[in-house]
């Protein structure tokens, strides 16, 4: 009988997580091209792995995809969590919500015109994908970015910023409006606006969709 080495399979060797070895490398394609520059086969080239052991944790290119996606939009509500943090303190609850909605929305703009191979691949949504997986796509504070606007939301209506009877399904409205015109920066005809036309674009249309949001007297 041969005698065991004791040694550990090539991938746990090398990495110690191939699962994340692999992840790292779809998300740095999905960095330089988007969704559609995954390639399991090329993943694992980076991972400096066969085929055979990736298929272990990734059984096809749409698994993969489907985690890169998951990582993209994690990412995505890291970017607004640290336009949060730079926030300076404010002893004023009306002024502090009003920041903090506004640094949600430049955050969400800011990561998509700095990283939109990810912005992409952070909503190349499978059909398949489960819901229960949508933890992975947090933040460093357990929030997503839909959470992170809806706590934002929150703080307007507490603050009396916004009606009451107006916060059901907010989210979605506010969401499509600032999520349409980062589409337009990176994939429409604003695509290549120089930055002195885009940023006075972005804080405008926040202020626009804020204004909306107030109380009607």
């Amino acid at each position: 009988m041969p005698e065991r080495s004791g040694k550990p399979a090539r991938d746990t060797y090398r990495h110690g997580n191939l699962h994340q070895a692999l992840l790292d490398a779809g998300t740095e394609l999905a960095r330089a091209g988007g969704p559609d520059m995954i390639a399991l086969r090329e993943a694992t080239r980076r991972a400096g792995v066969s085929p055979n052991a990736a298929y272990r944790h990734f059984p096809s290119r749409d698994a993969l995809v489907q985690a890169v996606s998951l990582q993209a939009m994690a990412e995505l509500a890291h970017a607004m969590e640290e336009d949060l943090a730079a926030l300076p303190p404010s002893d004023d609850p009306a002024q502090t919500a009003l920041a903090r909605f506004r640094a949600v929305g430049t955050g969400y703009l800011r990561f998509a015109r700095t990283e939109p191979g990810l912005f992409r691949a952070a909503f190349y949504v499978p059909d398949d994908m489960a819901q229960a997986q949508a933890t992975a796509s947090a933040g460093q504070g357990g929030m997503t970015p839909f959470q992170l606007l809806g706590a934002a939301l929150d703080d307007l209506v507490a603050c009396d910023l916004m009606s009451p009877e107006r916060r059901p399904g907010a989210e979605f409205l506010v969401w499509s409006c600032v999520h349409g015109l980062a589409v337009l920066l990176i994939d429409g005809p604003l695509r290549g606006l120089p930055d002195e036309l885009t940023d006075p674009a972005v804080h405008d249309l926040i202020d626009l969709i804020e204004r909306g949001l107030r109380p009607t007297s």
